[in-house]
């Protein structure tokens, strides 16, 4: 009985110290919402910094904007609540980069456009393209970033 006992507390006391071990050594939601928060920044300011730019700059904030994206989804968040912002935040810059590349792809079809009738026809539907696609990026990606900004601020200033 007694050496029955004895082993039952050392498994107890190993148990113990390897839960205590990980859960010290696991990152806190704090420092990972700091991670978060600094991708998701470094995307939107490259947005910032290239709204409005030529289709060259363009083409290349779509592919910045897709690296952006892979470096969300490497994050390797373990908080289930941050998972889930990490992922809504993958599909806001995936869409995102989608529309900018769309709207450059447009924009570029009109630099060769003849002073003519069909160049006009093509400079016309490159606008309309252009018009539709950063529209509904700004409409749905938009709202949807303004809100994943409030939830996260709300979920990561709460205390653990």
């Amino acid at each position: 009985m007694a050496v029955s006992l004895r082993r039952s507390t050392v498994t107890f006391s190993l148990s113990l110290s390897i839960a205590l071990l990980i859960t010290s050594c696991s990152e806190s939601k704090f420092s990972q919402c700091q991670r978060l928060i600094k991708v998701v920044n470094q995307g939107n300011s490259l947005i910032d910094k290239n709204k409005g730019t030529q289709v060259i700059t363009s083409l290349q904030l779509s592919k910045d904007l897709e690296f952006v994206t892979k470096s969300i989804e490497a994050l390797n968040l373990t908080d289930p609540k941050l998972k889930e912002f990490q992922s809504r935040y993958v599909k806001v810059f995936q869409n995102l980069s989608q529309a900018i590349a769309k709207a450059a792809r447009a924009l570029g079809s009109t630099k060769n456009a003849q002073a003519s009738p069909a160049g006009k026809d093509r400079i016309q539907k490159a606008r309309t393209e252009i018009d539709s696609a950063l529209t509904a990026a700004a409409t749905t990606v938009g709202k949807e970033s303004d809100s994943l900004a409030g939830e996260i601020k709300k979920y990561c200033t709460k205390p653990e």
